[in-house]
Protein backbone atom coordinates (compact mmCIF):
# COMPACT_ATOMS: atom_id res chain seq x y z
CA UNK A 1 0.00 0.00 0.00
CA UNK A 2 1.44 3.33 -1.09
CA UNK A 3 1.43 6.15 1.45
CA UNK A 4 0.03 9.36 -0.05
CA UNK A 5 2.44 12.26 -0.12
CA UNK A 6 1.29 15.29 1.83
CA UNK A 7 2.92 18.60 1.18
CA UNK A 8 4.88 20.17 4.02
CA UNK A 9 3.18 23.49 3.27
CA UNK A 10 -0.20 21.94 3.99
CA UNK A 11 0.96 20.59 7.35
CA UNK A 12 2.38 23.97 8.41
CA UNK A 13 -0.72 25.84 7.20
CA UNK A 14 -3.17 23.55 8.99
CA UNK A 15 -1.27 23.66 12.27
CA UNK A 16 -0.85 27.43 11.96
CA UNK A 17 -4.61 27.92 11.57
CA UNK A 18 -5.42 25.54 14.40
CA UNK A 19 -2.90 27.26 16.67
CA UNK A 20 -4.39 30.69 15.87
CA UNK A 21 -7.89 29.42 16.62
CA UNK A 22 -6.70 27.55 19.72
CA UNK A 23 -5.19 30.69 21.22
CA UNK A 24 -8.36 32.76 20.85
CA UNK A 25 -9.89 32.26 24.27
CA UNK A 26 -8.13 30.34 26.97
CA UNK A 27 -4.59 29.14 26.28
CA UNK A 28 -1.64 31.21 27.54
CA UNK A 29 1.02 32.88 25.45
CA UNK A 30 3.46 30.05 26.19
CA UNK A 31 1.25 27.76 24.09
CA UNK A 32 1.39 30.22 21.21
CA UNK A 33 5.15 30.81 21.49
CA UNK A 34 5.92 27.10 21.58
CA UNK A 35 3.73 26.17 18.63
CA UNK A 36 4.62 29.16 16.48
CA UNK A 37 8.34 28.59 17.08
CA UNK A 38 8.00 25.03 15.80
CA UNK A 39 5.98 26.26 12.84
CA UNK A 40 8.78 28.73 12.06
CA UNK A 41 11.13 25.75 11.84
CA UNK A 42 8.55 24.21 9.49
CA UNK A 43 8.76 27.29 7.27
CA UNK A 44 12.54 26.84 7.29
CA UNK A 45 12.03 23.22 6.19
CA UNK A 46 9.85 24.45 3.33
CA UNK A 47 12.41 27.05 2.25
CA UNK A 48 15.38 24.66 2.41
CA UNK A 49 14.11 21.85 0.20
CA UNK A 50 17.32 19.82 0.44
CA UNK A 51 17.93 20.25 4.17
CA UNK A 52 17.57 17.08 6.21
CA UNK A 53 18.30 18.97 9.43
CA UNK A 54 15.36 21.34 9.00
CA UNK A 55 12.88 18.49 8.58
CA UNK A 56 14.37 16.57 11.52
CA UNK A 57 14.16 19.65 13.75
CA UNK A 58 10.55 20.20 12.65
CA UNK A 59 9.75 16.57 13.44
CA UNK A 60 11.33 16.78 16.89
CA UNK A 61 9.60 20.12 17.53
CA UNK A 62 6.16 18.75 16.65
CA UNK A 63 6.83 15.75 18.92
CA UNK A 64 7.81 18.04 21.80
CA UNK A 65 4.74 20.23 21.33
CA UNK A 66 2.55 17.14 21.73
CA UNK A 67 3.81 16.85 25.30
CA UNK A 68 3.66 20.58 26.03
CA UNK A 69 0.12 20.84 24.62
CA UNK A 70 -1.03 18.06 26.96
CA UNK A 71 0.54 19.93 29.89
CA UNK A 72 -1.11 23.21 28.85
CA UNK A 73 -4.51 21.54 28.53
CA UNK A 74 -4.15 19.86 31.91
CA UNK A 75 -3.25 23.11 33.65
CA UNK A 76 -5.50 25.64 31.91
CA UNK A 77 -8.65 23.72 30.98
CA UNK A 78 -10.00 23.57 34.56
CA UNK A 79 -9.52 27.35 34.83
CA UNK A 80 -11.98 27.76 31.96
CA UNK A 81 -14.90 26.59 34.12
CA UNK A 82 -15.29 30.13 35.46
CA UNK A 83 -15.73 31.64 31.97
CA UNK A 84 -18.93 33.71 31.68
CA UNK A 85 -21.77 32.28 29.62
CA UNK A 86 -21.50 34.94 26.89
CA UNK A 87 -17.99 33.78 25.93
CA UNK A 88 -18.70 30.05 26.37
CA UNK A 89 -19.12 29.48 22.60
CA UNK A 90 -15.74 31.09 21.85
CA UNK A 91 -14.13 28.94 24.51
CA UNK A 92 -15.67 25.77 23.07
CA UNK A 93 -14.50 26.60 19.56
CA UNK A 94 -11.00 27.50 20.76
CA UNK A 95 -10.72 24.37 22.90
CA UNK A 96 -12.00 22.21 20.05
CA UNK A 97 -9.43 23.58 17.61
CA UNK A 98 -6.57 23.19 20.10
CA UNK A 99 -7.58 19.60 20.86
CA UNK A 100 -7.99 18.86 17.15
CA UNK A 101 -4.49 20.23 16.58
CA UNK A 102 -3.18 17.94 19.30
CA UNK A 103 -4.92 14.92 17.77
CA UNK A 104 -3.55 15.78 14.34
CA UNK A 105 0.08 16.14 15.46
CA UNK A 106 0.94 12.39 15.56
CA UNK A 107 -0.39 12.03 12.01
CA UNK A 108 1.70 15.04 11.00
CA UNK A 109 4.75 13.46 12.65
CA UNK A 110 4.25 10.36 10.52
CA UNK A 111 4.14 12.37 7.29
CA UNK A 112 7.06 14.58 8.33
CA UNK A 113 9.08 11.43 9.04
CA UNK A 114 8.26 10.21 5.52
CA UNK A 115 9.54 13.52 4.13
CA UNK A 116 12.66 13.15 6.24
CA UNK A 117 13.30 9.74 4.66
CA UNK A 118 12.65 11.18 1.16
CA UNK A 119 15.23 13.92 1.73
CA UNK A 120 17.87 11.39 2.65
CA UNK A 121 17.48 10.98 6.39
CA UNK A 122 19.13 7.82 7.60
CA UNK A 123 17.50 6.99 10.94
CA UNK A 124 15.31 3.90 10.94
CA UNK A 125 12.71 3.44 13.66
CA UNK A 126 11.81 -0.17 14.46
CA UNK A 127 8.54 -0.75 16.30
CA UNK A 128 8.91 -4.51 16.83
CA UNK A 129 9.52 -5.20 20.50
CA UNK A 130 11.36 -2.28 22.04
CA UNK A 131 11.50 0.89 19.98
CA UNK A 132 15.03 1.60 18.84
CA UNK A 133 16.65 4.04 16.51
CA UNK A 134 19.48 2.78 14.34
CA UNK A 135 21.51 4.30 11.54
CA UNK A 136 21.35 2.82 8.08
CA UNK A 137 24.96 2.05 7.22
CA UNK A 138 24.40 0.50 3.78
CA UNK A 139 25.67 3.59 1.96
CA UNK A 140 29.00 3.83 3.81
CA UNK A 141 32.18 3.20 1.89
CA UNK A 142 34.92 1.17 3.55
CA UNK A 143 38.20 3.02 4.14
CA UNK A 144 40.14 -0.19 4.79
CA UNK A 145 40.57 -0.96 1.10
CA UNK A 146 42.58 1.59 -0.87
CA UNK A 147 41.88 2.23 -4.50
CA UNK A 148 44.68 0.96 -6.76
CA UNK A 149 44.50 3.94 -9.12
CA UNK A 150 45.28 6.43 -6.35
CA UNK A 151 48.42 4.61 -5.21
CA UNK A 152 49.98 4.70 -8.69
CA UNK A 153 49.73 8.50 -8.99
CA UNK A 154 51.90 9.26 -5.91
CA UNK A 155 51.24 12.99 -5.78
CA UNK A 156 53.26 13.62 -2.61
CA UNK A 157 56.21 11.33 -3.20
CA UNK A 158 59.18 13.64 -3.88
CA UNK A 159 61.88 10.97 -3.45
CA UNK A 160 61.58 9.63 -7.00
CA UNK A 161 61.79 12.98 -8.77
CA UNK A 162 65.07 13.96 -10.38
CA UNK A 163 64.87 17.59 -9.28
CA UNK A 164 66.52 18.21 -5.87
Amino acid sequence: MEIPAINLKAIVLVHWLLTIWGCMAWLPTSYAWGNFSVLAVGVWAIAQRDSVDAVLMFLVGIAVTILTDIIHFGIFYPVAEVIPERTRATFRFSAGMAIFSLLLKPVSCFFIYQMYKERGGDYNVNFAGFPSITRNRDSYQSIDQQDQSSSSARPYNQAESANP
